[in-house]
């Protein structure tokens, strides 16, 4: 075990140890954990250009993003229309609190309310699709409540016929929920199920990791070979493993401040590339932090998404004019809301 005292601390372990539901999520970026604090919602609630029903159109790329209520099927209607999604990629409310904060965004309900509500957003996300289809879906799982709600969320998705279970992805985090008394938690789950029988992409599988195990001797055509030799590629496939992945914290230029939920755009790339061609239409019910438009603008798909929380919405918006402006996919520890910039001192960097 390595003495503490000898590791290189990278985060001001002062943020990390201070006591308090009002100070839980506090980091060293420069915009605080939207979901625990009321009065900064308050101060960027007039900065947000849409309301609940609204939907902006970009007239760029044709991508939408409004303030919708996922398991509305007319709000999901609104803005897909009678266009069909050939990638849903979702991200919703585990119902799991995070950094054992229960707070509105973090919502902790019965699990009966829990699955009605998936159901709900489910079905019309099953509607909106076209006839061969990808779902994905990243959940989590409270081990202090029985792995809640992940059991019982794949059971109940044994009520959509329609879809076909195919994998289930971890990705593995590089850091973690730390104890004395467990293993380290530093896996992301991520449900993958397919509806008809569309293409996948395996060459968007490969990652950059070299192959370097010899061995598996096999004879071909009466000479004997090993499996470097009769591989596609002198790279590892990612599999259902994700390894290659690094999670979002303040250090990475994608980070987006305030948001506590936030995927790595890597792993959202991969699966676009696995699933769609340019020009397809993606859709992503919960935006949060705007990964998914984000990962279609790069990628050249069109995107649909929305959020009940206007605030995510104005994030998701901003961070597409931010990454057309600048080429850079977040804003890293900076406030992407500059207009209440409280004046912090600025990350002091090792």
């Amino acid at each position: 075990m390595r003495n503490k005292t000898n590791t290189l601390s990278l985060f001001n372990d002062e943020l990390f140890a201070q006591e308090g539901a009002e100070k839980k999520g506090k980091t060293t970026e420069r915009l605080e954990r939207l979901d625990l604090h009321g009065e900064l919602r308050k101060k960027i609630l007039p900065l947000c250009r849409l309301k609940y029903g609204d939907i902006w159109e970009d007239p760029k790329n044709g991508h939408k993003v409004g303030v919708l209520d996922a398991t509305k099927l007319e709000d999901v209607k609104k803005i897909t229309g009678n266009e069909k999604a050939k990638l849903v990629v979702n991200d919703p409310p585990y119902n799991v609190p995070v950094g054992s904060a229960n707070t509105k965004a973090l919502f902790k309900i019965n699990i009966k309310d829990y699955l009605e509500f998936s159901e709900k957003w489910m079905r019309n996300a099953v509607l909106v699709t076209d006839k061969d289809a990808h779902f994905y879906i990243w959940l989590g799982a409270d081990y202090k409540d029985n792995f809640q709600p992940l059991p019982d969320f794949i059971i109940m998705t044994r009520k959509f016929g329609e879809l076909k279970p195919k994998n289930f992805i971890t990705l593995r985090n590089q850091r973690g929920y730390g104890t004395q008394k467990n293993w380290m938690w530093v896996r992301q789950e991520l449900l993958y199920y397919v509806k008809g029988s569309p293409k996948f992409d395996v060459e968007a599988e490969y990652t950059d990791i070299p192959k370097i195990l010899r061995g598996y001797y096999k004879e071909v055509n009466g000479r004997s070979t090993e499996n470097l030799e009769r591989s596609r590629s002198e790279y590892i496939r990612a599999g259902n493993v994700w390894v290659d992945v690094q999670q979002v914290f303040y250090r990475v230029e994608e980070n987006v401040p305030g948001c506590y939920a936030q995927k790595p755009l890597k792993a959202i790339e991969r699966i676009i590339l696995s699933a769609t061609a340019e020009g397809d239409l993606i859709v992503d019910f919960f935006a949060h932090s705007g990964t998914t438009l984000i990962a279609g603008e790069k990628l050249k798909r069109k995107v649909y998404t929305f959020d009940i929380d206007p605030i995510f919405v104005e994030i998701t918006i901003r961070r597409l004019e931010h990454f057309r402006k600048t080429g850079r996919a977040g804003w890293q520890w900076r406030n992407p809301f500059p207009e209440i910039d409280d004046k912090k001192e600025k990350q002091k960097w090792i």
